[in-house]
C-alpha cells in the first residue's frame, strides 16, 4: 500500500516511508477553500483527496469505512474523473481536518418532509452546509457520505487530470486538447505515453484548473459494481482495527465502569486482581477501574476479580417505571407539531391504540476499543470512529495536551451504526496513555462492558388515533414520546443543549408521503437520564414501526388490501414512493394466493432521502414461525455501485428484523439486564430469510442507502405476524408475543 509518509505530525501520519515525488490535486467547488491538511515532506499537495507518489495513486477518503463500502464508492468518484487504474488505486482514511467537513449533514435540517421539498428549500439546505464547514463536522453518519462527496470528489479527480495533461502538453509541445488520459497515463496523438507519476511534481505547482465534470454516459467505473477496496485486506486478515495494533513494549487494558447508570464508585480492592497471573496494575478512573495486563485476557480476568463498591443509579428501578416516566411526557405541551393538516380534533377516532418499543443497543461485532501512546508530549491513537475531529479534541483534553499534539488514525470499524460517533473509549485510551507515558496501551472492552455502557436507541411510546371512510384513511393522529436523541448526542458534541422543535424526534412519522386529509404528528420529549445516541435510522427506526403498523390497522379497518391501500394514499402524493410500492408488489408477487400456514406483511418508509418498501413472508414450520422470505425495493436516485446498494439494503433489513424480533435492553435498578448475545441476540444464518432486492432509479435526488432498509423491516414483520395469526402486536420485541424460530 502507498504510504503518506512523514507528513507533519499535526496533519497526517500513516506509516514510516516518506512520499517520493508526492502530489495531490483537485479543488472544492465552494467559495472559500479550506486548508489542505496534507503536507508531504517531498512534493506538494493541492487538495485533500489525491496523492500521487512513486508507488502510484492514493485516494484519501473523508469518511470511515465500517463495512458499508463507502471507501470504494468515494474513491471511484475520484478515480472516474482522474482516469486512474482502479486495480492499482489505494484508499486511505483522511486525518482529522476541517477539509473533510460533511456538508450533507444539513440536508435534513429544515422541518419539512424531504419527499415534498421545493427547489428553493433544497438550495437553502445546501447553503446550510456551510455551517458544517464552519464547524468542521467531519462525521460519517446519516447516510450522507456519497451525497456529500458526489460532486466534490469528482471535481478533485477532474482538476487533477487536467493539471497533469497541462504539464504533459508543455513537455510534448502539443495542445492540451489533443491529449487523452487512460489508466494513470497521459497519451499523445502519436501514441507517446507519460505516467502520472512523472508529471505529479510539476503539476502540483500549477494553478488548479477549473473543469467540467464528465457526462454519466461516459462513466466507466461509476454505475457498476466494483471490487471493494477493503475486500482483499479483510479476507486475508491484513485489515487493521482498533485492537489489531501491535507496538513494541505494548501493555493491554480493559475497563470496568459502574454498571448502574448515573452511579459511581465508592471504593475498590485491587488485591484479588493483582493476585492473578498477567495482571500488572489496577488504575482508578473515578467511576470505575482500568486493569493493565500482559495480555487482553489477563486484563479482563483481572477486571472481573476487582472488588468494587458501586453507588446506586438515580434511574427508576424497573422497566415499567421507566416507561411510565416516558409516558408522562404526554402531560406537557408537545415540543413539535411538524405536520398538522385538516382538523384532527373534529374527526371521531375509530381506532385509539398505544405502541411501545424498547431501548436498543448497537451491538457492533467489534466491541469498543482503541490503542494509544503518549511519547514526549505527543499522543498517537488508533481508533475506529465516525467523527475524527471530535475524537482528537476529546483525546487532547483527556491527556492534558493541545489538540495539535494529537495524531489520530481512523482504522477500519467493525460496525458503527452511530455508536462510534461517541468518544468515551477514546477518552479512556488517552487517559490511560497519559497515566502510563511512553507505554503503548491497547484498550479493549468486554462485550458486557460494551452492552451495558452503550448510548442506546431510546425507548418510545406512541398514542395513535385514526379513522377510515369509504375505503380510505381520513384521520391519522399520532403523539410520540421518547427522550431526545438529537438533544443528547448533539449536546455532547457542542457542549450545550439544543432548543427548538426536534425534527429528528418525529422523523419517519410526520414526513411520510401519505395523502390523508386530517394528519397530525406531535412530538413529546421525555426527561430520562439513560445515555442515548444515534442508532441506525435514528427516529425513523421507531417511528417507522409506529406509522406503518398503524397504517396497516387503518387498512384492515377499511377492509382493504394493505399494499393497495398504501398505494392509493401514496401514489398521487409521491410518484417516486408509489413506484417503490409497485416494485415491491411485483417483486414479491403480492396478490397471489397465500398458502395455508403463511402470512405476508408490507411496510414503506421514506427516510434519509430514499423511499424503501419491504414485504415479509412468514410460515409455520417445526412448531414455530419462520421468516421465510423478504423483498425490499428502494429508490435512492442515481446509483453509483449497485452491489453496495444491494448489500446495504440487505444489511439494514437484517438489522431491523433482528431488533423487531428480539432486540431489547431493559434496566433494573439502573443496570442493563442484558450483557451479551445470549440475552441480546440477532438473526443468524439459519433464521435469516432469503432476501431479494430491487433498486429503482426514478428519484430525481440522490438519497442514502445505509439506513433506509431498517425502518420498514420492523413494521413489515409485525404486519406479517398479524396476517398469519390475527394478533396485532403493538409492543416490541415480537419474540415476547409469538413462537418464532430463533
Amino acid at each position: 500500500m502507498s504510504r503518506l509518509g512523514k507528513i507533519t505530525r499535526r496533519t497526517l501520519l500513516v506509516g514510516a516511508v516518506a512520499v517520493a515525488g508526492g502530489a495531490a490535486f483537485g479543488v472544492y467547488q465552494i467559495r472559500k477553500p479550506v486548508v489542505n491538511p496534507l503536507r508531504p515532506e517531498q512534493g506538494a499537495s493541492l487538495n485533500p483527496y489525491v496523492i500521487i507518489d512513486q508507488q502510484g495513486i492514493s485516494i484519501i477518503a473523508p469518511r470511515a469505512e465500517m463495512g458499508q463500502g463507502v471507501h470504494t464508492t468515494l474513491a471511484a468518484l475520484v478515480a472516474e474523473e482522474l482516469d486512474a487504474d482502479w486495480e492499482n488505486v489505494r484508499v486511505l482514511h483522511g486525518p482529522p481536518a476541517a477539509a473533510y467537513f460533511n456538508a450533507a449533514l444539513a440536508h435534513g435540517a429544515l422541518p419539512v418532509p424531504e419527499y415534498n421539498m421545493k427547489d428553493w428549500q433544497r438550495r437553502v439546505t445546501e447553503g446550510l452546509g456551510a455551517a458544517s464547514k464552519l464547524l468542521g463536522l467531519q462525521v460519517t453518519g446519516g447516510s450522507t457520505s456519497t451525497v456529500d462527496g458526489f460532486t466534490r470528489m469528482r471535481m478533485a479527480g477532474a482538476s487533477a487530470r487536467e493539471a497533469l495533461k497541462a504539464v504533459a502538453a508543455e513537455q510534448l509541445g502539443v495542445d492540451v486538447s489533443d491529449l487523452r488520459t487512460e489508466l494513470g497515463r497521459v497519451i499523445s496523438p502519436d501514441g507517446t505515453e507519460i505516467d502520472y507519476r512523472d508529471l505529479a511534481e510539476a503539476a502540483a505547482m500549477r494553478p488548479v484548473p477549473q473543469v467540467a465534470l464528465r457526462n454519466p454516459d461516459d462513466w466507466t467505473l461509476l454505475g457498476r459494481s466494483l471490487p471493494r477496496s477493503d475486500m482483499r485486506a479483510k479476507v486475508t486478515g491484513q485489515a487493521q482495527f482498533s485492537t489489531d495494533i501491535m507496538l513494541e513494549g505494548m501493555k493491554f487494558a480493559t475497563v470496568r465502569i459502574c454498571p448502574y447508570l448515573g452511579g459511581s464508585m465508592a471504593g475498590f480492592d485491587p488485591a484479588p486482581a493483582l493476585a492473578l497471573a498477567g495482571v500488572e496494575q489496577v488504575l482508578d478512573l473515578g467511576d470505575g477501574v482500568a486493569v493493565i495486563g500482559s495480555n487482553t485476557w489477563a486484563a479482563m480476568q483481572g477486571a472481573e476479580a476487582v472488588e468494587i463498591d458501586w453507588t446506586p443509579s438515580p434511574l427508576p428501578a424497573t422497566p415499567d417505571a421507566i416507561f411510565d416516566q416516558i409516558a408522562r411526557a404526554f402531560e406537557a405541551r408537545p415540543n413539535s407539531t411538524m405536520r398538522d393538516q385538516g382538523a384532527p380534533d373534529e374527526v371521531a377516532a375509530e381506532i385509539e391504540v398505544e405502541y411501545r418499543v424498547p431501548f436498543l443497543a448497537h451491538s457492533t461485532m467489534e466491541p469498543m476499543g482503541a490503542t494509544a501512546v503518549l511519547q514526549d508530549g505527543h499522543l498517537t491513537l488508533w481508533v475506529g470512529n465516525q467523527a475524527p475531529r471530535e475524537h482528537a479534541k476529546v483525546a487532547a483534553e483527556a491527556a492534558g495536551i493541545e489538540v495539535e499534539n494529537v495524531t489520530l488514525h481512523t482504522v477500519f470499524l467493525g460496525g458503527g451504526f452511530g455508536r462510534r460517533v461517541e468518544t468515551d473509549v477514546t477518552r479512556q485510551a488517552a487517559t490511560l496513555a497519559a497515566m502510563l507515558p511512553q507505554t503503548p496501551i491497547r484498550l479493549t472492552w468486554s462485550r458486557e462492558e460494551d452492552m451495558r455502557h452503550d448510548f442506546y436507541r431510546p425507548a418510545a411510546v406512541a398514542r395513535m388515533r385514526g379513522a377510515v371512510a369509504e375505503g380510505r384513511a381520513v384521520l391519522f393522529d399520532a403523539k410520540i414520546a421518547a427522550p431526545s436523541v438529537t438533544r443528547a448526542a448533539i449536546g455532547r458534541i457542542i457542549g450545550r443543549e439544543m432548543g427548538g422543535p426536534d425534527k429528528g424526534h418525529v422523523e419517519g412519522a410526520f414526513d411520510q408521503p401519505y395523502a390523508i386529509p386530517n394528519y397530525r404528528v406531535a412530538g413529546h420529549l421525555a426527561e430520562l437520564d439513560v445515555p442515548i445516541g444515534f442508532w441506525r435510522a435514528v427516529g425513523s427506526s421507531f417511528n417507522g414501526f409506529f406509522h406503518e403498523c398503524f397504517i396497516d390497522e387503518l387498512a384492515h379497518a377499511a377492509g382493504r388490501d394493505p399494499l393497495q391501500f398504501r398505494l392509493e394514499h401514496v401514489g398521487a402524493e409521491s410518484p417516486v414512493a408509489g413506484g417503490v410500492l409497485e416494485t415491491v408488489r411485483d417483486l414479491s408477487g403480492w396478490g397471489a394466493p397465500v398458502p395455508e400456514g403463511a402470512g405476508r406483511g408490507v411496510a414503506m418508509t421514506w427516510s434519509f432521502g430514499t423511499p424503501t418498501a419491504v414485504v415479509i413472508d412468514l410460515e409455520r414450520a417445526n412448531g414455530g414461525i419462520r421468516i421465510a422470505r423478504a423483498f425490499i425495493a428502494c429508490d435512492p436516485g442515481l446509483v453509483l455501485d449497485p452491489a453496495i446498494v444491494r448489500a446495504q439494503m440487505e444489511s439494514g433489513l437484517i438489522y431491523g428484523l433482528s431488533a423487531a424480533l428480539m432486540g431489547e435492553i431493559t434496566f433494573t435498578d439502573g443496570r442493563a439486564d442484558q450483557g451479551n448475545f445470549p440475552e441480546y441476540d440477532a438473526l443468524r444464518m439459519f433464521n435469516t430469510p432469503r432476501i431479494e432486492v430491487a433498486i429503482v432509479q426514478d428519484n430525481p435526488h440522490m438519497g442514502g442507502v445505509g439506513e433506509p432498509g431498517t425502518p420498514p423491516a420492523m413494521p413489515a414483520l409485525a404486519n406479517a405476524l398479524f396476517a398469519l395469526t390475527g394478533q396485532r402486536v403493538r409492543t416490541l420485541p415480537l419474540l415476547h408475543h409469538a413462537d418464532f424460530l430463533v
